[in-house]
């Protein structure tokens, strides 16, 4: 099998790594960087599990071959808190948004990437962002309001 070097910023890093061609970003992210935040559930892409954030959209890494991601700007979970938490991170938390916690950071990263592009979102935009995350456990109210909080928080920062 022939190796190619993945070189991309992963959490504001530069990083290069030897991937197969047929790995996927979730397996190089989780197996060879240990990166254990991002989860992988279905594998499908349809349970939002493994969401990152790549150049700035929120995408299913179990989706995404990882030689897709070269040259790309990757944000895992871990690369969130920048020396404290977050402000989805700590309402998600305050507000009981996280129960199992498995789908938590791909709710997360859905989030933030929603208030990376929309600081201001609507709870229609809200449910729009969180839609390709599938979640057992809250009923989702309560990650909308964590979000809506944590919109809240950053106006008040800013």
């Amino acid at each position: 099998m022939s190796f190619k070097t993945l070189k991309f910023t992963l959490n504001g890093e530069p990083m290069e790594i030897p991937v197969s061609p047929s790995d996927m970003l979730v397996d190089v992210l989780r197996d060879k960087l240990e990166l254990t935040g991002t989860k992988k559930g279905c594998g499908k892409g349809e349970c939002g599990a493994c969401t990152v954030i790549m150049n700035g959209k929120a995408v299913a890494s179990c989706l995404v071959p990882a030689l897709k991601a070269m040259g790309a700007n990757v944000e895992t979970v871990e690369g969130v808190a920048n020396g404290k938490a977050h402000p989805l991170q700590e309402t998600f938390m305050d507000l009981g948004a996280v129960q199992c916690g498995f789908c938590t950071p791909g709710m997360v990263m859905s989030s933030k990437a929603l208030l990376d592009e929309n600081p201001k979102p609507t709870k229609a935009e809200i449910r729009e962002a969180i839609a390709g995350n599938i979640c057992r456990c809250t009923g989702y109210v309560k990650i909308e309001e964590a979000v809506e909080a944590a919109v809240q928080k950053l106006q008040e920062k800013r």
